[in-house]
């Protein structure tokens, strides 16, 4: 189960320390559950930012207000189209290990950020598995709201999400792999 992400996570081991398993997310645009909501909530944002600069500029009203709606619409573009792309981008720089100790994982869009897990402490762990095999790992409790931050990526929304891996192939696997590994210690 090891690839090519492996020589990724090689500085960040203590001595001794195996890599079981490592991976990325799936890649590239995709829907989330969170869409139900976001999509239609995108769509009404942006058309009514639209519409209102639209009629501000028509009408001819003061300069202010034709300045006003402009971050209003950047926004609604973002929730419309760009949150895929950032989204997609994300999990392109995302990197999952499981280690005979730990479990790692290396994100961030703009700089670094490693988030690591002791197995022997981890005492809550989710498994979401879809029809084709893939799913997700969530390593403790999230917020009861979580799922509506899920793939919406903004700042700050990472503190209502438990630590996971997310999207990852062959879940089931790396879930039994993850038990048998805390066993082991």
């Amino acid at each position: 189960m090891l690839n090519d992400t492996t020589t990724i996570f090689r500085e960040e081991l203590s001595v001794g320390e195996q890599i079981l398993w490592s991976s990325q997310p799936i890649q590239g645009l995709m829907l989330r559950s969170s869409d139900v909501f976001m999509i239609p909530f995108s769509l009404l944002w942006g058309g009514f930012a639209i519409f209102w600069e639209s009629m501000v500029v028509y009408v001819g009203a003061p300069f202010f207000f034709m300045l006003w709606g402009i971050p209003f619409i950047l926004f609604g573009l973002y929730m419309i189209v760009g949150r895929f792309f950032v989204d997609a981008k994300q999990r392109e720089k995302t990197y999952y290990a499981l280690t005979s100790e730990r479990v790692i994982i290396l994100s961030g869009l703009f700089r670094n950020n490693i988030r690591s897990l002791s197995l022997k402490t981890l005492s809550e762990i989710n498994i979401s598995v879809k029809s084709n095999g893939s799913g997700t790992i969530t390593f403790g409790a999230s917020h009861p709201m979580a799922w509506w931050h899920s793939g919406f990526v903004w700042p700050g929304m990472g503190r209502y999400t438990a630590p996971a891996f997310e999207m990852i192939d062959n879940a089931k696997q790396v879930y039994e792999l993850l038990w048998k590994a805390q066993r082991e210690l």
